[in-house]
């Protein structure tokens, strides 16, 4: 296990791009769980985000590709909505405990 950030850094309804090692991840908070994803859009294999906390749409309910506006579900990692429709984020596994948020080993 490798720890990614404090628990603080990742805000209920907020997300972050973050890096660990060679890993560009995505991390988001909603309802109280954290989703992880390898931060690439499976459209044409580039990083999500235009800022580092700006990976949600504006209701903060859907992931949104900043290069193409492909909206994918939170919880699943699913392309609902643009040229990659029906494909998957990567998840990467992980879990949350009082010293942070933890990268799981495949």
């Amino acid at each position: 296990m490798k720890l990614l950030c404090l628990s603080s850094q990742l805000a209920e309804g907020s997300s972050q791009a973050l890096s660990l090692d060679d890993l560009q991840l995505l991390a988001v908070r909603r309802h109280g769980q954290v989703y992880l994803y390898r931060n690439r859009c499976p459209h044409r294999n580039i990083t999500l985000h235009w800022q580092t906390d700006h990976c949600l749409d504006d209701s903060a309910s859907l992931i949104r590709c900043a290069s193409h506006g492909a909206l994918f579900l939170i919880e699943s990692g699913e392309c609902v909505v643009g040229p990659c429709e029906g494909q998957f984020l990567s998840a990467v596994p992980c879990r949350e405990d009082s010293q942070g948020i933890w990268i799981l080993p495949d």
